[in-house]
């Protein structure tokens, strides 16, 4: 009866150490963070639109346009992939554009052309948008 049980136990601790090497192997890892958003800025002139800078890599951006005209301007995103729009931005005053933009050209436009005459519209900025950044994985003390 003692000889049983001791090779209950020691099968039971196989058994365990088996069933402890079995799942998945990067089950507690998590998915890779997203590239960190890059900030560019723009400014809206009485001329056009400028965007700074003007070539980026593909992934989270936060665009910020000033509006340095004298007259209030709808600011409109635009692309292959994408199509964002924000305001009216009032003289004096920014707004914010946020998305995830993938490789492409985008235009940045103040106003619409359904809205301004020919003569009234303002050159639009272009953005060229390269391959994604890496991933922001190893960057230390990052939200």
């Amino acid at each position: 009866m003692r000889g049983y049980r001791g090779a209950a136990v020691v099968a039971g601790i196989a058994v365990l150490s088996a069933l402890s090497g079995c799942g998945e192997k990067d089950f507690l890892r998590d998915p890779p963070r997203p590239p960190m958003p890059l900030q560019i800025t723009g400014v809206i002139t009485t001329t056009g639109v400028t965007i700074s800078p003007d070539r980026i890599g593909g992934g989270p951006v936060v665009i910020v346009i000033s509006n340095q005209d004298e007259v209030s301007h709808t600011v409109i995103l635009e692309g292959d992939q994408a199509r964002e729009q924000v305001g009216p931005v009032n003289p004096d005053d920014a707004a914010t554009i946020t998305t995830d933009l993938t490789q492409g050209r985008y235009t940045v436009r103040a106003g619409s052309e359904q809205a301004s005459a020919p003569s009234e519209r303002l050159d639009p900025g272009v953005l060229v948008v390269g391959p994604r950044r890496p991933t922001g994985e190893d960057d230390v003390l990052r939200p």
